[in-house]
């Protein structure tokens, strides 16, 4: 177990944030750590999730009421979804404490956040908090000033040229 763990962000608004994000849940696993991955804003298994939920030493945590997006999201639905959100947080941290997680990928929390489906509070609470073995990774858009204070890694994805813009839709294998 290493002595010290950092946060990463990935965020911007290009592709590969929970890309990256799983890359590095396949690299520690491949090296014998244990990784919990708790995904925000998604209840659909894209395919890099398919995979890694075959393997062992690894949870997944998703969900969110309904399939369509946040903005089309109804307050019952919201609500809902923030309580699925504090669940499956709890779960992550339970395994945390109970030493059965050396990498927690936090995948979309920043959008969780920003779109007040996540307590920012709670979120900066375990990262100030958080065991000093421990090694977590934040994905989304964008994070608040106090959140990047966090971090010791930033990555930024940055959107120059992209598919959609042509009005070609998310591929299966390539973009879920």
């Amino acid at each position: 177990m290493r002595e010290r763990g950092l946060v990463h962000i990935y965020c911007g608004n290009g592709k590969g944030k929970t890309t990256a994000a799983m890359g590095l849940a396949l690299r520690a696993l491949g090296q014998g750590q244990q990784v919990v991955v708790v995904q925000f804003l998604k209840n659909h298994a894209t395919g890099e999730i398919k995979l890694l939920e075959q393997l062992d030493h690894i949870r997944i945590f998703r969900g969110k009421a309904g399939d369509h997006f946040t903005s089309s999201m109804t307050e019952e639905e919201r609500k809902k979804t923030r309580k699925i959100h504090e669940k499956n947080f709890a779960h992550a941290q339970q395994l945390v404490v109970e030493g059965k997680c050396e990498l927690l990928i936090l995948d979309e929390i920043l959008d969780a956040v920003a779109k007040e489906m996540f307590e920012e509070k709670m979120l900066l609470s375990f990262l100030e908090n958080r065991p000093p073995f421990l090694e977590v990774v934040l994905t989304g858009r964008e994070a608040s000033p106090v959140i990047r204070e966090c971090a010791d890694y930033i990555t930024r994805m940055e959107k120059e040229r992209h598919p959609l813009d042509r009005g070609i839709v998310a591929r299966e294998g390539i973009e879920y």
